[in-house]
């Protein structure tokens, strides 16, 4: 099935189509919950909040706390972890060359885990507000430390195969690691733990918004301008040399500027499967593989999916939330299936 192709016109049209479409969303996202607030009040509450309001104010106090410091924060985060993860998702694939690639496959996010488990459980009420995306960053440049020196082969430099094989174990190890934690945990901090593994964008706050957000949108910026020398990583290490670019220390970067993304978004939302993996294999199917395409869609595509799927997991069964990455994995796992099937050759 051949991928539909875009002009620059038509790709900056859909963009903007998107990034409206986007903020639409967010702003009626706001009035689902375990209390539902009508849309007219929403719109008024954020239009007052952005001193556009008419003056005449038919909301409650209470509505206003909700939405402005419970949901706002709380869509803000999942837009930017959705952006975040379908972006370095979209760079993995093509940079290994492999369609499987997520943030999940090199162990980034399991050693982002296990940092962010290892405050939860033993530091406490004494970790500072920087001290859980600190603990996951650290974790996660850790984790890639040991998927490329793991990698190296005997010319020293690791292939996409050797780094792909290499970071599936590394992650297993990681898991484990972090379920013997867990399960040796006396501390009533194991519960909480498990929910936050499973993903969920419930601890939201405006204190804890502004890192994965910004580390998000510069990341995206900062993959954007590289992505012209990941598409030839596409075409293989000897291709990329002859266009002046160096494979190793490319690659090296990006899997930096990919673990920091991916260590902000899960010290603050957890664990999310399957938006970098499928958000991408949606974009392609409109706009083709080339990354410098692919990259913003595939960004503006993961932030809607994930403020939508979190509104499914808060009001399906409100007031009990469902783990968003129990959600994730339901949808995506079902669509990728219906899209292998698709693919499949007679």
């Amino acid at each position: 099935m051949r991928a539909a192709r875009l002009s620059r016109g038509g790709l900056w049209l859909l963009c903007c189509g998107l990034l409206a479409l986007l903020a639409a969303s967010g702003v009626a996202a706001f009035g689902f919950g375990a209390a539902r607030i009508p849309v007219s009040h929403v719109f008024a509450i954020v239009a007052d909040a952005l001193g556009l309001g008419s003056g005449t104010r038919n909301w409650t106090p209470a509505e206003r706390n909700i939405v402005m410091e419970l949901r706002v924060p709380r869509v803000l985060l999942g837009a930017a972890a959705g952006a975040g993860l379908a972006a370095v998702g979209a760079v993995l694939q093509v940079l290994t060359r492999n369609p499987l690639a997520d943030p999940y496959l090199f162990g980034v996010s399991a050693g982002a885990g296990l940092g962010a488990v290892v405050v939860i459980l033993y530091a406490g009420s004494l970790a500072g507000p920087l001290t859980l995306p600190g603990a996951a960053f650290l974790g996660a440049l850790l984790a890639m430390a040991l998927v490329f020196a793991a990698a190296r082969g005997r010319q020293g430099a690791p292939t996409s195969e050797r780094l792909i094989l290499t970071g599936v174990a590394v992650a297993f190890v990681l898991h484990a690691a972090t379920n013997f934690l867990i399960t040796t945990s006396l501390d009533r901090g194991a519960d909480a733990v498990m929910f936050w593994m499973m993903g969920g964008l419930g601890a939201a706050r405006w204190s804890s918004v502004p890192v994965p957000l910004a580390l998000s949108c510069a990341g995206i910026v900062w993959l954007m301008l590289r992505a012209a020398s990941v598409n030839a990583l596409a075409f293989g290490d000897d291709t990329a040399r002859t266009l002046g670019i160096d494979p190793v220390r490319l690659r090296a970067e990006m899997f930096v500027v990919t673990a920091l993304m991916t260590g902000a978004i899960v010290a603050m939302s957890g664990g999310i499967g399957f938006v970098g993996l499928v958000m991408p294999h949606i974009v392609r199917l409109l706009a083709g593989g080339d990354l410098r395409r692919l990259l913003p869609l595939s960004g503006l595509f993961g932030a809607l999916f994930l403020v939508w799927i979190d509104v499914l997991a808060r009001s399906a069964f409100a007031p009990r939330e469902i783990p968003l990455g129990v959600v994730t994995a339901a949808i995506g796992g079902a669509f990728f299936l219906w899209l292998m099937r698709r693919r499949r050759e007679p």
